[in-house]
């Protein structure tokens, strides 16, 4: 692969390499003054306690699954928390709009920051472009990732058995597996994969304050303009490759790099907070750690009990209201802003029993957990992460039986303001 970061970009971004996330949110902290003026029926969507939502957050969705806030840019926004009502709003593509021009328009966000892609884009763009990536994350094309993503995790498992005294799995788990597999869907050059975690770490850090994410878009755009150049000149094996040669006159390179970012977007920080996040849920359920290490049966329920469990993903893309529109009987205005709860969607009591608690034998009444959201914007790529998952978690059972936490449990450092959860560090003793 010849594409290489330009020497530009590498020189903004080098700067940050050398932090780690974890640093990024010791700088800033919950003191930014942007995040402060966030009313916290906002904000506590994006909070925790431990693994599960805050109780406030369940409070709500109890007593007001759909209701108002107000935004300190002066409109006014939706919390839905209901899995129902959730399921509602994603499903409904002509009700409501993801198109960013919303976000320019009515949240003081530059119109050039938009990362394009599938996430931001409304019928017929939206289906044009996914008519093209669809074809690359069937079963069929995706098979051919799979001896990849097992040694993929076969290195990962040799590289940490190789260490001394305790392994921090976040570093040495749950963010290689994704990298690397993602890096070999798009083609790009494994000598890049540091940079390529950092943006998409960035985007989700709302400590760094609320219009932060979007530089890191930027950012991460300004690479794959530069990855999609290359590969116009020689189109690789990886996605975008193909791409280049089957859809070449009906894709331009904006569109392209807008489509890779968001397959960066949806398949490395979320991948990766996931497996983190389901190791953590096996060291706490050895009983579970057993099941999965001799049972392959196992291995697809407890995956998607993990999904719904943990939700890594908190909130949903933005949707805005097409027109009067009424959601568990709240009539939403035109124009007002949505944000679903994908975390308190997933929780539910209406959707299942026992609070929501982890339970790898559960058979939801209500249908198939809101993980990768739901309608026209479902994540494209869902399966690609139920293979790493599912690869992931059996041979690390397999391989590790007795590992245990290294540190006691309070003293987890969990990620405290962030679209997608995460754990910062989970040291283990492997043996």
């Amino acid at each position: 692969m010849e594409c290489r970061l330009t020497t530009t970009f590498r020189s903004r971004i080098t700067a940050r390499i050398g932090r780690s996330y974890l640093s990024r949110i010791q700088k800033y902290g919950i003191g930014s003054s942007t995040v402060r003026l966030l009313p916290d029926d906002l904000l506590m969507m994006l909070r925790r306690d431990g693994l599960d939502p805050v109780d406030k957050l369940a409070r709500t969705r109890a007593k007001r699954p759909v209701h108002k806030v107000s935004l300190p840019f002066g409109m006014d926004a939706w919390v839905v928390s209901g899995y129902e009502e959730s399921k509602a709003v994603l499903g409904s593509a002509d009700g409501f709009s993801t198109d960013f021009a919303h976000l320019a328009t009515n949240a003081g966000v530059a119109a050039e920051q938009s990362p394009g892609g599938l996430g931001f884009n409304d019928p017929p763009v939206h289906t044009r472009l996914r008519r093209i990536l669809t074809p690359e994350f069937t079963m069929r094309r995706l098979r051919r990732l799979g001896p990849r993503i097992d040694a993929i995790v076969e290195e990962r498992l040799d590289a940490m058995e190789a260490a001394t005294g305790p392994v921090d799995m976040v570093q040495e788990f749950a963010l290689p597996i994704p990298s690397l597999t993602i890096c070999e869907l798009l083609g790009v050059p494994y000598e890049d994969r540091d940079d390529f975690q950092q943006l998409a770490m960035d985007r989700f850090d709302l400590f760094a304050g609320t219009t932060a994410p979007f530089g890191a878009m930027s950012e991460s755009l300004a690479y794959f303009r530069d990855v999609v150049k290359a590969q116009r000149e020689k189109p690789g094996d990886g996605l975008l490759g193909m791409i280049v040669r089957e859809h070449g006159d009906n894709v331009d390179d904006e569109e392209l790099a807008g489509l890779a970012d968001g397959v960066l977007t949806g398949g490395f920080e979320t991948t990766a907070s996931t497996i983190a996040l389901g190791s953590l849920v096996l060291l706490q359920n050895p009983d579970v750690l057993e099941r999965i290490r001799h049972d392959d049966a196992m291995t697809a329920p407890f995956v998607e009990e993990v999904l719904r469990y943990l939700s890594a993903v908190q909130i949903a893309f933005p949707r805005f209201a097409r027109r009067d529109i009424e959601i568990g009987g709240v009539v939403i205005p035109q124009g007002d802003m949505v944000l679903c709860s994908l975390s308190a969607a997933n929780r539910d009591a209406g959707y299942v029993s026992d609070d929501g608690r982890f339970d790898p034998h559960r058979t939801p009444a209500g249908g198939g957990h809101l993980a990768f959201g739901h309608g026209i914007h479902r994540c494209i790529g869902a399966e690609l992460a139920r293979m790493e998952l599912r690869t992931a978690y059996p041979a690390l059972a397999r391989r590790f039986p007795r590992m245990r936490l290294a540190v006691p449990p309070q003293d987890l450092a969990f990620r405290k303001l962030s679209i997608v959860y995460g754990i910062e560090s989970l040291p283990v003793h492997l043996r």
